[in-house]
């Protein structure tokens, strides 16, 4: 059995296709398909289903693909240890997060470069919550930041970063931003934008609504909190966004943030890796950096406060 059967087995079960595993292996469609015949053939067991077209795994080549995942990983993990003994922490490293919460990312990642500067890093910014834990128990990345209310699955740690709070974005003009807070309920009667229902983000907000009582009927939704802010620009709407973005944006001309109170609701925010030993290098080192990190002071601090 070959590190390389196991790497396109893997792929195969991420693409569900057998052209697009061989590409992102970099090998031919046959090549890929004739080593996944010879681990079948060294296990003895049917891994995949075969027809016309790709039609999936058989329960023993989903049941493999998990040990693939840990064994590859493990492979990584001492290739990593390894190579930082002899030279310091280098390679790759892969974190995840959910959209309302990517404005923070580099509050870690920035110290984790200037620790190790041999050490390159993807920042996949717009991933469910859902799908970083299960990420992170496949070691496809290293890390994930996301939402920690609810119990985490087995196999999964976390380290709390900072409390997310919800502002009412809005114009300067707007009669409801005047004051030092705006309630839940003025908020649901202005025209809004909102993040869609998919995302998690968007069912706290729902849920905080639904608390007071309230149900709201956002006119635009989208993925992404950069084009909340866009639309709130425009003078036409008014949004609910993290207060974590506005350590990022700030509050741009003509537009107030205010705090949303009756309720006022906070969801913990924390960074997320795998429990299992002796893991990934990387996650322990990014790890450290999110204990020695102060990320919830950071947030507090506007960019013109700087």
């Amino acid at each position: 059995m070959l590190f390389r059967q196991l790497e396109y087995l893997v792929a195969l079960s991420r693409e569900r296709h057998f052209a697009r595993a061989a590409q992102t292996c970099h090998v031919s469609q046959p090549a890929l398909s004739e080593a996944i015949r010879k681990l079948e053939d060294e296990l003895d067991v049917p891994l995949v289903r075969r027809g016309r077209k790709y039609e999936g795994l058989t329960p023993e080549g989903e049941r493999i693909v998990v040990w693939a995942q840990r064994i590859l990983a493990d492979r990584d993990a001492l290739r990593d240890e390894v190579g930082a003994l002899r030279t310091g922490l280098s390679g790759r490293m892969r974190i995840g997060s959910v959209p309302t919460a990517s404005g923070a990312v580099s509050l870690l990642t920035g110290p984790f470069c200037a620790a190790h500067p041999l050490v390159t890093v993807e920042v996949m910014a717009d991933l469910q919550s859902v799908d970083i834990l299960r990420q992170v128990q496949n070691f496809e990345i290293d890390a994930g930041i996301t939402y920690l209310h609810g119990d985490l699955p087995e196999g999964v740690r976390a380290v709390p970063l900072y409390e997310e709070r919800h502002v009412l974005l809005t114009t300067a003009a707007e009669s409801a931003a005047q004051g030092p807070a705006v309630t839940w309920a003025d908020a649901s009667r202005l025209p809004l934008c909102l993040l869609t229902g998919t995302m998690l983000g968007r069912r706290t907000v729902d849920g905080i609504f639904a608390e007071a009582g309230l149900r709201p009927s956002p006119r635009i939704e989208t993925d992404s909190v950069g084009t909340l802010f866009a639309h709130v620009r425009t003078g036409q709407w008014a949004s609910v966004v993290p207060h974590a973005w506005l350590h990022v944006f700030g509050v741009p001309q003509g537009m107030r943030a205010v705090p949303l109170i009756e309720p006022a609701r906070t969801v913990p925010v924390g960074l997320v890796t795998s429990a299992r030993e002796p893991g990934s290098v990387m996650a322990r080192a990014l790890t450290d950096v999110a204990r020695r990190t102060d990320v919830a002071a950071a947030l507090e601090r506007l960019p013109r406060e700087r």
